[in-house]
């Protein structure tokens, strides 16, 4: 089979290897689709240290059960459709007990830690079978859409703490994948106003084909004084920060309303993860804020069917394919911020 091997910062090969064989406890997936994930980027660009190279990258996966290995339970065959959580939790942690297998104490990734679906085939390992990581789709829906459901996922578990309701103003800062993403769940929950900030307006002008309904540029226009007019001066009823810069991690607690909830969704640069905070902002107006790292089953389940009802469009989120030999471009297309997602098909 062909595979895209990574082999350090900025190297990767796509080579003939030997197609996998599933062991007891293990599904082979013939992979249709695979998405680049920004951490897909970050990986190929300056490595990640969960990661030893040489491996096969990639996480984002859509494609069908092509052989099943002794022992498996559940009701699988070849030819079903499917997608894969990436979070392979270790079972034994109050986590894992729990359900919360992405904050696991001893997570294990598909792409990550396990070869991933920049390849033609992947095997699901056991534990991720035993971990009910294999997701069927039985709905009519392409395999490039679901690659978008893995960041979907991300985003439903941010809005979870969100609570966003009718008639709530939303700012988003970020119009990437993951904002446009939130801009659509945002609106699918009744908001009002979807307030897109970004810096670039080539972002901003791709942006307008989803359920956005103002848009601010960051460089040309003051953020807070463009959403304290569009709000009546009362500010945002939800913030979400999906840019990793952390001026706009401190000028989400300035344009917050009262009993507001701010989603640090992004992370900040390891080197630089101190932001200023102004506590009093959250005791006197009653504000909350979160956090939100990678999704678990049920988010997946939760995707699946707001794809498939049409509730959702993540065709629009698809703006380039490429084939397995051109994943480097696919890589630069993605890190360049050209475009919003970038799938590689088999």
């Amino acid at each position: 089979m062909r595979a895209a091997i990574f082999m350090g910062p900025g190297v990767m090969e796509v080579r003939e290897v030997a197609t996998p064989k599933p062991k007891s406890g293990e599904v082979l997936v013939k992979v249709k689709s695979c998405a680049v994930c920004g951490t897909d980027v970050r990986i190929f660009t300056h490595g990640q240290k969960n990661v030893v190279p040489p491996i096969t990258t990639g996480h984002e996966i859509a494609g069908v059960i092509e052989e099943i290995g002794k022992d498996v339970k559940g009701n699988f065959k070849k030819g079903d459709k499917v997608t894969v959580v990436t979070c392979v939790g270790c079972q034994k942690c109050r986590y894992c007990k729990k359900g919360i297998y992405n904050l696991c104490d001893d997570p294990k990734y598909i792409g990550y830690y396990y070869p991933g679906g920049f390849a033609e085939y992947v095997i699901i390992p056991e534990e991720a079978v035993k971990g009910n990581n294999i997701v069927k789709i039985d709905a009519d829906i392409s395999f490039p859409e679901i690659s978008v459901i893995e960041p979907l996922t991300c985003c439903i578990n941010g809005q979870e703490f969100l609570h966003i309701e009718k008639g709530d103003n939303v700012v988003i800062f970020g119009s990437g994948p993951i904002g446009v993403l939130h801009a659509e769940l945002a609106k699918a929950s009744g908001a009002d106003k979807v307030i897109m900030a970004d810096i670039s307006q080539e972002r901003l002008d791709m942006a307008k084909n989803f359920s956005i309904t103002h848009f601010i540029n960051s460089k040309t226009e003051n953020p807070l004084e463009k959403v304290m007019s569009l709000t009546g001066g009362c500010g945002a009823d939800v913030i979400i920060v999906a840019c990793g810069v952390p001026s706009v991690f401190e000028q989400a607690l300035q344009m917050i309303n009262k009993r507001g909830r701010i989603s640090y969704f992004a992370s900040l640069p390891k080197d630089n993860p101190v932001i200023k905070f102004d506590a009093n902002v959250l005791h006197y107006k009653e504000v909350s804020v979160h956090g939100a790292f990678a999704s678990n089953r049920s988010h997946f389940d939760k995707a699946v069917e707001l794809i498939s009802s049409k509730k959702i469009n993540v065709k629009k989120v698809v703006t380039h394919t490429f084939p397995l030999e051109k994943i480097v471009d696919a890589m630069n297309m993605s890190k360049s911020g050209v475009g919003l997602k970038s799938v590689i098909l088999m």
